[in-house]
């Protein structure tokens, strides 16, 4: 006890801060101020991320000596760029001391959103340049806030750019609120804006811009958005701003009933041609989303309406899942170029032309992506008459090739972080150093990867490549023999297994999401538990989901569970790993006659899932090529989703 006490005045005579706190806290922080050097670096950390300048000071001065001063250095100024309380000479100071990193880097990118808010345009245009990633959409508007401030037209690339509300922030909506004020947005174009935050879930980012248009107060769009089935069937009012929140109103009705939303439309009055397409544009990306075989009707009534890039997409999907593929043609022709021109497009493209007969041209669309390493490079290969096969191996790797990785400081320094679980910092750090290497360097670099056992980085700096490939590095399979045991216990394909793994963990046997999914298959808590007990897995406790032996007997039992309850589909029961078994289930029970998996997976309405079960199965046909050392068919693995109760001789 005289010890404890010995302990709290020290600490109180170099911070008194501290004596004022309750004793749990203050117990805490002294805890931590005399913990290893990585504890208080730690702790260090967590006080900058808290804004909490007292406890950051106390703790730097104790890692004076710490072996990642640009880290320190960097914790100390973080919490003072708020509102740029710290002087411009200390951060120049830092930036010119720690010049060339990916920390310096991210100071610079924390600076600027600064800057930016408190609308200093001279040093934000001299700093914005040397920002080397330049990934940040805020800072992205605040550029173009500058240049308008300046007089500069930059309407035509604001719209480019403003197309996801929830990376905007008060840098975006404060570049749609000048675009409105200078004349180079319409009224019309901001609640275009409003609209596309609403559609995205985004209700308070539309509350933000309702300023900027001919609304008084905002309180109409706060009923369009929380009141939305009185105010529809109401019926639009008058005026432009009562009409463009009718439509907004209808689009939140269509959320939970399409049906509906269309009712209340077809028994509107007052709405001119293009508010009534830009009204049945809202409904009907809603009930396309849900599936819903209405979506054909309503998507032809909005012909002509401006869409966003979710809806110019589920028009297509819409189109696909009814087997019009002149629609899916002249939909696809309709997308702005940029979003034409991404693989799922160019893919769907040629297969409308090739539907229409126009083999030629659909054959220059498959081309134009056979080569790429990906879920629809390879349908576009096959369309060619190909199939997938493992690309010849690079020349080896030298021990000198190797050594340079090994003496790398950004790659060191991202080991240092992975082994203090500091994942984000590490991937940050490992990602800044693989800048500029070429195909060789990369390949080094992945193997210098596998050599720490950090196989996530492995994979993802392979997969960096363009024309040496390394299919060993791409698509590892560690724990092969348990693998072997557990996929032939419960009989499934172990390609696709390891497919499953490598979209899930990246092989980090460590690995937790942000909802509580643990080990190589990330598995829930609830069902971990609930497999063990239907397997007979005696004792069962939950730490032993990390356990790489119990996580793979786990999952690979899980999967199929899953496997048999969806009639042996892949592209469902991956999407039942992903979603919960009764979603896919609910998909497919929409479906009015039958298709093709690979457009089951382009229409399922999870973002994730969508994307999910593509890479999946993407990957699962690689080791399968690896595995079998044969060619394979990802058109056979996706093969055909049929309504529940449709004939097998039915099906085409």
């Amino acid at each position: 006890m005289l010890l404890k006490k010995w302990l709290f005045a020290a600490v109180c005579l170099t911070a008194t801060t501290f004596c004022f706190m309750t004793p749990s806290v203050a117990q805490k922080r002294i805890a931590a101020i005399m913990g290893t050097p990585d504890d208080l670096f730690l702790a260090l950390r967590d006080a900058s991320r808290a804004n909490d300048l007292d406890t950051v000071n106390v703790l730097a001065s104790r890692l004076a000596d710490y072996a990642i001063p640009s880290y320190v250095d960097y914790y100390v100024l973080k919490p003072r760029l708020r509102d740029l309380q710290a002087p411009q000479t200390e951060i120049r100071a830092y930036l010119n001391r720690y010049d060339g990193t990916a920390i310096a880097d991210r100071l610079r990118n924390d600076w600027l959103l600064e800057l930016g808010k408190a609308g200093d345009w001279t040093t934000f245009d001299e700093q914005y340049p040397l920002f080397v990633l330049d990934d940040d959409t805020q800072l992205k508007c605040y550029a173009l806030t500058s240049k308008a401030l300046k007089g500069e037209k930059v309407a035509a690339e604001a719209r480019a750019l403003l197309v996801s509300p929830k990376d905007y922030g008060p840098g975006c909506t404060g570049l749609v609120g000048t675009l409105a004020q200078n004349g180079q947005f319409s009224n019309d174009d901001v609640w275009a804006q409003i609209r596309l935050a609403v559609e995205a879930g985004q209700p308070p980012v539309a509350q933000r811009m309702v300023v900027f248009t001919d609304e008084a107060d905002g309180a109409g769009l706060q009923n369009a958005i929380e009141k939305s089935a009185p105010l529809a069937a109401r019926g639009p009012g008058r005026g432009n701003s009562s009409h463009q929140q009718y439509v907004i109103a209808l689009g939140r009705v269509a959320r939970n009933n399409p049906q509906q939303a269309a009712m209340f439309l077809s028994s509107s009055h007052g709405l001119n041609r293009r508010e009534q397409e830009l009204a049945w544009a809202q409904i009907a990306l809603q009930a396309a989303m849900k599936l819903a075989p209405e979506a054909d009707d309503y998507w032809r009534k909005s012909k002509g309406a401006p869409l966003s890039s979710d809806a110019y997409q589920w028009q297509v999907r819409s189109a696909l899942r009814a087997g019009d593929w002149n629609r899916v043609r002249t939909d696809i022709e309709a997308m702005p170029a940029p979003l034409r021109s991404e693989p799922t497009w160019v893919y769907w493209f040629g297969r409308a032309l090739k539907a229409d007969r126009k083999t030629e041209a659909a054959d220059k669309e498959f081309q134009s992506i056979a080569d790429q390493k990906s879920f629809y490079g390879q349908l576009a290969l096959e369309e060619l008459g190909g199939q997938i096969v493992v690309p010849p191996g690079p020349a080896p790797l030298s021990a000198d090739e190797v050594a340079p990785m090994a003496r790398n400081p950004g790659l060191r320094l991202a080991l240092k972080f992975y082994d203090l679980n500091m994942r984000f910092e590490g991937t940050r750090e490992w990602n800044w150093a693989l800048r500029n290497m070429s195909d060789r360097q990369l390949l080094a670099a992945a193997e210098f990867a596998r050599q720490s056992d950090v196989l996530d980085r492995m994979v993802n700096t392979s997969d960096r490549t363009r024309t040496e490939i390394d299919f060993t590095q791409r698509y590892p399979a560690p724990h092969l023999e348990q693998m072997t045991q557990k996929t032939r216990a419960v009989g499934i394909d172990m390609a696709w297994v390891y497919g499953l793994i490598r979209q899930e963990s990246r092989f980090v046997k460590e690995a937790r999401s942000h909802v509580g999914a643990s080990g190589l298959m990330q598995l829930m808590p609830t069902t971990a538990k609930w497999v063990a007990r239907k397997i007979g897995l005696g004792g069962f406790t939950a730490d032993q989901v990390n356990d790489v032996d119990t996580n793979l007997m786990l999952g690979t039992n899980y999967l199929s569970m899953v496997l048999g309850d969806l009639d042996g589909s892949q592209p469902m029961a991956t999407a039942a790993y992903n979603a919960g078994p009764g979603r896919p289930r609910a998909w497919r029970a929409t479906l009015t006659q039958p298709v093709e998996g690979a457009i089951f997976a382009e229409t399922i309405p999870f973002n994730e899932t969508r994307g999910y079960v593509k890479n999946v199965l993407s990957n699962a046909t690689y080791y399968a090529a690896l595995f079998d050392n044969k060619p394979q068919s990802l058109k056979a693995r996706l093969g055909t989703v049929a309504p529940k109760d449709f004939a097998p001789s039915d099906l085409p």
